[in-house]
This record gives C-alpha cells, structure tokens and sequence, in this order.
C-alpha cells in the first residue's frame, strides 16, 4: 500500500521529503521521537456521524483540542463520534495511529468527507505519514491540494471548533 502510494505521488508529480522514525501513534510521542520537520505538524482524525452514514477524516494543528460536538453541528453530522478501527479499515485501508490526509487515495468511491482546519491550509507544507506510521513525509500544501483534488477529495476548509486540552 505505501509503495502504491509513492507510485501515485511520482505520477501526480507531488514533491514530498520522506523521514522515518519509529512507529508513533500520537501526537505527544511523535514530538519526542521525530526531530523538527518542515512543515505544520497535525491531528488527524476519523470520525463518522450517530448512524454510520457519512464519514469524515478531519485534520487539525498538532496542539489543537477538537470539539467533537461542535464540529458535528458544524459539518450537519448528529452524534459525531470517533469510527471504530473496522471502519478505519474498510472506508481508508489503515490502522489505527496510520491517520492522514493522504489516506484519502484509499476512498476511491469518495466516501469520506475531508475537512481541514483553515489554519493548516495556510502553511506552506503539512507533515503526513504514508499511510503507515513509520514514516512522516512533508508536503507542499500546493502539492497535497492537487492530490486531494486527484482523489476527488476537495477538502472543506472551516476553522475547526477547538476545546482547550487538558
């Protein structure tokens, strides 16, 4: 799956710069054990609404604390709540802790909603891991918003309603 990924990035001409690591599965632990990056570092995650009907895989800065319940009336989704790791599966092909924008290669019949905060879209390079969590490549925001595009994935760009972390 990751090297299908390369593959579709060299044809879609997607500048990226690959760095590995040791797997991490949050935030917290990808700070500790990945030196400094270029590139806004994120929050990925996979949510879906009450009944299982619309799916969304949502990006936000790495420090951001999503309201869940906020962003559901935001995104007109009643009981957004985090999917479960088969759901992970079916609908972008990973495992838990592999969340990224690029998953969105996987949802080739368009059935994830991509939303990402507006203060991501302003950098100039987001940090996604391949759809692994081994790796974390940096890639141009101009590059990931064609690719996107490509997948037919447009993303919704909203300021994502934030809670304080604590």
């Amino acid at each position: 799956m990751e090297h299908a990924l390369y593959r579709l990035l060299d044809e879609q001409q997607v500048r990226y710069q690959r760095f590995e690591h040791p797997p991490v599965y949050t935030c917290e632990e990808a700070a500790r054990l990945i030196p400094d990056l270029p590139g806004a570092e994120c929050k990925n995650l996979f949510l879906c609404d009450a009944k299982g009907r619309r799916h969304f895989l949502v990006a936000v800065p790495a420090d951001a604390g999503v309201d869940i319940k906020a962003l559901g009336e935001a995104l007109e989704a009643k009981g957004l709540r985090f999917a479960s790791p088969e759901r992970l599966k079916k609908y972008l092909g990973l495992e838990p802790g592999s969340v990224t924008l690029l998953a969105a290669v996987n949802d080739r019949e368009q059935q994830v909603e991509v939303v990402v905060d507006e203060a991501l879209w302003t950098r100039e390079a987001i940090l996604c891991h391949p759809l692994v969590n081994t790796a974390t490549l940096s890639v141009p925001l101009e590059d990931l918003a064609r690719l996107l595009a490509h997948t037919g994935h447009t993303p919704r760009v909203i300021a994502v309603p934030q809670k304080p972390i604590h």
